[in-house]
């Protein structure tokens, strides 16, 4: 039973992250979302809350995952509103492309910086309160974290960065009854990228779900650990 627990998400406002919110608060856990803007943070918070049938609240944090400090205040908000922290989410990402001569140093930095860097701050933070709760750390991976294409210099060492370091820490972790995974999903209907879901999309990944597919490993046995799961669409369009 995960009723009643407590769960961050990181860049939790929209997309996957809201999804995985959504399914959570279904089974009655209670989240906070953050989001860099403190508005979009709230808002979502709000239609959360105003659309959840199991009594489960949503707060909205204004963090920015680079930023250290920012990741640690989070973390001192959620345990200060709910007393506790069992689940992080680690889901925030971006995406900037192009081939490696036109790849812009500010592009790169805030790719690795949100998507590489972002995640370990938001288990460092974190780390003491989900010893505490023995607890579940699970980082949103890509399939671009095994799979790499021309002009994904920056995302592809992202997201094979968190492939390899999500691997790790649940080896470091799990001594202290702590369950770590990765999902490495493919093409999901959300903003990514400027990309505006449609019905368009009916063929790709829908955010909810991510969220089933997280809920299904937070209601594992706690004998079984899935540590790294590819998710694709059943049927992409023909090339």
């Amino acid at each position: 039973m995960i009723k009643n627990k407590v769960a961050l998400i990181t860049g939790g406002s929209k997309g996957i992250g809201y999804g995985v919110a959504q399914a959570l608060m279904q089974k009655g856990v209670n989240v906070a979302v953050t989001s860099r803007s403190e508005d979009a943070a709230n808002e979502a918070a709000k239609h959360l809350n105003d659309n959840t049938l199991t009594g489960a609240k949503a707060i909205g944090i204004a963090a920015d995952v680079r930023d250290f400090k920012s990741q640690e205040k989070a973390i001192e908000t959620v345990i200060s509103r709910f007393g506790k922290l069992d689940i992080i989410i680690a889901n925030a990402g971006l995406g900037r492309f192009g081939s490696i001569e036109n790849l812009e140093l500010k592009d790169w930095h805030e790719v690795i910086d949100t998507n590489l860097t972002g995640v370990f701050y938001s288990i460092k933070a974190g780390v003491e309160a989900l010893k505490k709760s023995k607890g579940y750390f699970i980082t949103i991976s890509s399939l671009a974290g095994t799979n790499f294409f021309a002009g994904g210099a920056a995302y592809n060492a992202s997201k094979f960065g968190v492939t390899g370091f999500t691997q790790a820490v649940m080896l470091d972790l799990r001594q202290h009854g702590v369950k770590v995974s990765t999902i490495m999903p493919g093409s999901v209907s959300t903003y990514f990228n400027n990309n505006e879901p449609s019905e368009n999309d009916a063929w790709k990944i829908q955010i909810e779900d991510i969220g089933k597919l997280v809920v299904d490993l937070l209601e594992m046995h706690p004998r079984t650990l899935p540590s790294k799961i590819e998710v694709r669409p059943t049927t992409p369009p023909s090339k």
